[in-house]
């Protein structure tokens, strides 16, 4: 029995006819990828063409010689860092510092959130709103400023309230044991009130209608928030804390650069820190790539974890 040829739609050969379906989409919605255009460009041009760079950590990089004439030397400078004796100091360092972060400052802004939303004056919540928010804007070089201003052994703030208090406080400054305590809590303090807009704008979209029928059904405020409010905004927090997990090892080094002396460097010397000095004090510039490399690999493979884990016990993930 011969084969019949399967029918090839009018105008041509299937493939030709998806491709021209396509080109008059995008002719007929130009307007919309000229618009997308500049923000496609910008994720371009500063995240993936940067990319052709990290070669460097794969290479004994040397400026004169450039990437091309850079002796390629393979995977030493990755064995080098794990097989420093700093290597597990750096981890832990960055770790503490994230857990404890994301222990202790992410749940807050969702209690704020929650209890700004159940506020009913109006200048009250708008004055605290503002309280709250107002640290986010104050620039890391003035954030570290003041907390060495108010931590000061001799003249801080703090420290003579707590003297006068009869309490024996501590050098917050040059203390290990202090700096991730001092590092966090400031971290809070500046963040939270801004993190709380978007579970703000979250809890707009809570229907007043079944907070009038929990109401009527005898329903507490506590119960309300938990059983509407807090369903409502589930899926900001699950997407949140995915991208909060996935970035457990990117502690900025601005701060602690700012913060840092040699005695409490033990407990805040970071990976960031490290690829820093190593990278641009030193010059060091296959090594530090190779850090930083090994950083994000790190931090994308909790990532991809993280939501892996969310999408098999919920519906909520980013993909």
């Amino acid at each position: 029995m011969a084969l019949e040829a399967s029918p090839v739609p009018a105008g041509g050969h299937p493939k030709q006819s998806r491709s021209s379906k396509t080109l008059r989409q995008i002719v007929r919605n130009w307007r919309l990828y000229v618009f997308m255009a500049p923000a496609l460009l910008t994720v371009l041009i500063f995240s993936y063409l940067p990319m052709y760079g990290i070669q460097i950590a794969f290479k004994n990089y040397i400026p004169a010689f450039g990437m091309g004439g850079s002796e390629w030397i393979g995977w030493d400078h990755f064995t080098r860092f794990f097989n420093s004796y700093y290597f597990w100091d750096l981890l832990w360092n960055t770790l503490s510092i994230s857990l404890y972060g994301l222990a202790v400052g992410f749940p807050l802004p969702i209690l704020l959130a929650l209890a700004f939303n159940e506020i009913r004056v109006g200048k009250f919540k708008k004055t605290v709103q503002t309280v709250t928010y107002a640290p986010h804007f104050i620039s890391t070089v003035v954030m570290a400023g003041m907390i060495i201003t108010f931590l000061s052994p001799s003249s801080g703030m703090v420290i003579n309230l707590l003297e006068a208090l009869g309490i024996s406080a501590p050098n917050f400054l040059t203390d290990p044991r202090w700096f991730k305590t001092m590092y966090v809590f400031s971290e809070v303090w500046q963040t939270t009130g801004w993190g709380t807009i978007i579970y703000l704008a979250a809890l707009s979209a809570v229907d007043p209608g079944m907070h009038e029928a929990a109401i009527l059904d005898g329903a507490s405020r506590m119960q309300r928030i938990r059983h509407i409010n807090i369903p409502v905004i589930l899926p900001t927090i699950t997407i949140l804390m995915i991208l909060n997990v996935g970035s457990l090892l990117s502690v900025g080094y601005e701060k602690i650069l700012l913060l840092q002396n040699p005695l409490n460097m033990s407990s805040s010397d970071v990976i960031a820190t490290f690829v820093y000095r190593v990278g641009l004090l030193e010059a060091q510039y296959s090594y530090s790539t190779a850090v930083g490399l090994f950083n994000s690999v790190v931090n994308a493979i909790l990532l991809i974890a993280i939501n892996q884990v969310v999408r098999r016990t919920s519906e909520n993930s980013l993909w």
